[in-house]
């Protein structure tokens, strides 16, 4: 178990080392596109169906964003690399929960869901920030499973309310791809379409590592093998969003 730990130590660095050379990268490469944040206000009494044109509350970087996800990971991945920070860490997993994943992927895929939403047209503050705090709840019940739960008592409550919580973005998602209601000219670029399928994937690969690792069988039942496969589903999960996304958008 202990050699086992340690070998963790050296993939979180080197995780940690790819993170901030896409941070970098995308920083130093991109262009200044910037997507809007809009807000819509009542001009009459509600029920009278008047409203405002929307405001353009500011406007925000896209490679900034991109840049902040890919941050994070490094912060974090490097933070566990501490001494204090990693006997904690090691502790953790002997008991079969990495709390620091939690408090990241809570801000990361946050801030990633965000980007993705905004790819596909979403611009209203309200509906931004109720989906960040959707996403954000899908993490904190990922944390609840490992904090509440011990793996292979059959008890997966929190894990499927994450599930619930997760889903919601993606039916947004999907509903403004499909533009209901919306003029013909309604259209998403091709590049989103991919960012959209291979990242929905993705996300669902991590809703299965935490399924897999709660019915421990095999070598599931080995709470580090897990842990591995989530440093590794973040890593591609985050590059292929970022890279997809400077392709698209920010490549000068």
């Amino acid at each position: 178990m202990e050699e086992k730990i340690k070998e963790l130590k050296k993939l979180n660095f080197w995780a940690g080392c790819l993170h901030s050379v896409s941070f970098i990268l995308i920083l130093v490469l991109s262009n200044d596109a910037a997507l809007p944040v809009v807000a819509t206000y009542l001009t009459e009494a509600p029920g009278t169906g008047n409203f405002s044109e929307p405001v353009n509350l500011l406007n925000l970087n896209i490679s900034y964003m991109v840049a902040a996800f890919m941050a994070l990971s490094a912060f974090f991945h490097f933070f566990i690399c501490l001494p204090t920070a990693f006997e904690r860490y090691a502790a953790g997993l002997e008991l079969g929960i990495n709390k620091y994943r939690w408090i990241e992927y809570s801000m990361s895929s946050s801030i990633m869901i965000v980007v993705i939403l905004q790819l596909n047209g979403a611009s209203d503050y309200i509906a931004l920030a109720g989906i960040l705090g959707i996403n954000v709840c899908m993490i904190l019940f990922g944390w609840l499973q490992e904090r509440y739960v011990k793996a292979g008592d059959g008890d997966m409550l929190p894990f499927w309310f994450g599930c619930f919580a997760g889903l919601i973005p993606w039916v947004a998602i999907v509903v403004n791809i499909i533009s209901p209601k919306g003029p013909p000219e309604s259209a998403v670029p091709g590049f989103v379409y991919g960012i959209v399928i291979s990242l929905f994937f993705l996300f669902n690969c991590f809703a299965i590592v935490q399924w897999k690792q709660y019915k421990a069988k095999g070598k599931w039942a080995n709470y580090l093998h897990g842990e591995r496969i989530y440093i590794i589903l973040s890593f591609v999960a985050k590059s292929l969003l970022a890279w997809q996304v400077f392709a698209g958008s920010l490549a000068s």
